[in-house]
């Protein structure tokens, strides 16, 4: 595999970790000094046995571009294994190739491509095309922290639902063990409560006359 190319964004932001997979050097080449103008770090792949294995490593890159026409695993199949892999799953994908009819197009998408390119690449094209890709994986990585931020607040709230058993004297709930157990404390099991108690005006005078409790 080729040496990692290494690079600050033109434009002062975060720059992107991506991977390319193409079978073609002088491809390669172009591929990866385009994208270095814009700062982002390029993994390249020479295969697409590479590029998958490339794809599965913990914390590869969150945008790849495969070459449609490659050894060994061809971009279609590469893509489609992807997809299939919990691993890179939600990698957002663009497809390189020479073909660029309407029913390669459909393949491509069919297989679980985001994007296409043609070849022979346009330079403002394909920055575009990143640049959409970059901001997907933004939204996407966004996303994900909201949706871990409010399972981790899900699991800290209990609630009380259905009907519940009171005994009309003592208060007790009856609970799901078929026991008995002070309100208060069953509350407490269900919810994120806490009790303090105190004295109502009704049995501060019920319980302690005119004179009160001196509070």
């Amino acid at each position: 595999m080729e040496e990692r190319r290494r690079g600050r964004p033109a434009d002062g932001g975060e720059k992107m970790k991506i991977l390319v997979a193409d079978d073609d050097v002088t491809s390669r080449h172009l591929l990866g000094a385009v994208l270095a103008t814009r700062g982002h770090e390029v993994i390249f792949a020479c295969d697409g046995v590479e590029a998958l294995e490339e794809a599965l490593k913990p914390g590869s890159p969150d945008l790849v571009i495969f070459d449609r026409m490659m050894p060994g695993l061809d971009g279609l199949e590469v893509t489609r294994r992807c997809r299939a892999a919990q691993e890179c799953g939600r990698k957002y994908v663009i497809l390189l190739t020479v073909r660029d009819g309407k029913k390669d197009v459909v393949e491509g998408l069919s297989a679980g491509a985001d994007d296409y390119i043609a070849k022979p690449f346009d330079r403002e094209e394909l920055l575009a095309r990143v640049a959409v890709g970059e901001r997907f994986t933004v939204l996407r990585r966004g996303l994900e922290d909201k949706v871990e931020e409010l399972s981790l607040a899900l699991g800290h709230i209990k609630k009380l639902q259905g009907l519940l058993p009171i005994c009309m004297h003592c208060h007790k709930i009856r609970n799901d063990k078929e026991s008995w157990q002070r309100i208060e404390s069953y509350i407490s099991d269900h919810a994120e409560v806490q009790f303090s108690h105190g004295i109502c005006p009704d049995c501060e005078k019920k319980y302690y006359g005119e004179q009160g409790t001196g509070a």
